[in-house]
């Protein structure tokens, strides 16, 4: 490797050292996935189509495909990380994964029959996943190994206050306002909502980013990080392109299964279809950030792990919010944001935890149970409404 940096390289050893990066199936999976999304889409594979046993099994070979090619998208999110720095390399992973929920739930939103509720069942399952799942094993698992984690009370402050802001306006307040129906909201509000959600995301990122960085970020862990993984020949850009290959075949190939699934689900009269589908397309967005915030957690960089998950979080709700609301208005499709009673409280519960959590800057085993109990709660009610 440092011949090879230092340019004295043979060409043999180039072009091997290139071969073997090249049919790395980090560097494959993106591109097949991408390849056979497209197929799916221009209908060459027909995957909504034909005898069912086929259809069953076209759909089970793209669940896997999908779940091995987050891995692969974690892989080059990570190495975007350490090339870029904190935090923009945790933004990098945001903005992706919000963008393939985006997209999903938009288009998932225009398949078939109004479908109202489902923006607001996806998004209420991110938030109850990150901050009572994902959170709670990162906290868990961290206490377990650490006995002890400290954070930064600064930093997870500003992802709350955002939290609780964004989320009480969205999916609490609807059910309160009196122009339209409850759980909605008319055209003007929907659009003042859509504005706020973008302006304060948008100023969390510069506070992020620029205003209050070091109150996100761990110096000392990044340092090592980086000791440990050195860098590689894979530039920059190689790694954005695979990146968002493989979001894009992920995102193409999520919609065909959920679209099938909602369909299977309305067929068999399941009343909750909506919150199933919802929390299936959050798991599967959430992927990629939650295995990497658990492993940071693991490794006793515990703010970092928070960064990421509750920064997918406020990301989903700050921009997924506005992209729907833009969608309504333009296709003038009803829209219901407002939570029915069991999940506002659920949700409000796990809005307290995560401020209670977090107050002191030290968390432990206990502290990730507590969190845990709540998403046990989630997905019983899931289950069993």
């Amino acid at each position: 490797m440092p011949a090879l940096l230092h340019g004295t390289t043979s060409v043999p050893l180039v072009f091997d050292t290139f071969l073997r990066q090249t049919t790395s199936w980090t560097r494959v999976l993106p591109v097949v996935c991408f390849l056979i999304a497209l197929a799916l889409q221009s209908n060459v594979l027909a995957i909504g189509q034909g005898d069912i046993a086929i259809v069953i099994l076209l759909n089970s070979i793209s669940i896997g495909l999908v779940l091995v090619t987050v891995f692969a998208a974690l892989h080059h999110a990570e190495s975007i990380a350490l090339l870029v720095g904190q935090p923009y390399g945790t933004l990098v992973l945001t903005f992706a994964v919000t963008t393939i929920e985006v997209s999903i739930i938009v288009s998932m939103m225009l398949h078939g029959g109004n479908n109202p509720t489902l923006a607001r069942e996806s998004v209420f399952s991110t938030v109850m996943i990150v901050c009572c799942g994902i959170v709670g094993i990162a906290l868990t698992v961290g206490g377990w190994r650490h006995s002890r984690q400290d954070i930064r009370r600064q930093g997870t402050s500003a992802f709350l206050s955002v939290l609780v802001a964004i989320t009480v306006l969205t999916m609490v307040l609807p059910n309160y306002t009196l122009s339209t129906a409850p759980g909605t909201f008319s055209s003007i509000q929907l659009v003042f909502v859509g504005v706020l959600s973008i302006l304060l995301y948008g100023s969390f990122v510069f506070a992020q980013s620029y205003g209050q960085k070091e109150d996100f970020s761990e110096v000392r862990a990044l340092e090592e990080v980086q000791g440990e993984h050195p860098a590689t020949v894979n530039s920059l850009p190689t790694h954005l392109v695979l990146l968002f290959l493989g979001l894009g075949g992920i995102v193409l190939l999520t919609e065909q299964v959920a679209a099938g699934v909602e369909d299977g689900l309305t067929y068999l009269g399941v009343t909750q279809s909506d919150a199933i589908v919802g929390a299936g397309i959050a798991l599967v967005t959430l992927l990629p950030e939650a295995i990497s915030a658990i492993k940071a957690s693991l490794k006793n960089e515990l703010q970092r792990g928070l960064n990421i998950a509750l920064g997918s979080a406020c990301a989903t709700i700050g921009l997924t919010i506005p992209a729907v609301a833009a969608a309504s208005l333009i296709t003038g499709r009803p829209l219901t944001l407002g939570l029915n009673a069991g999940d506002t409280i659920l949700l409000l519960l796990a809005l307290a935890m995560g401020v209670v959590s977090f107050g002191t800057g030290r968390t432990t085993l206990l502290t990730g149970l507590a969190h845990l109990v709540i998403f046990v709660a989630y997905v019983l009610l899931i289950v069993a409404p």
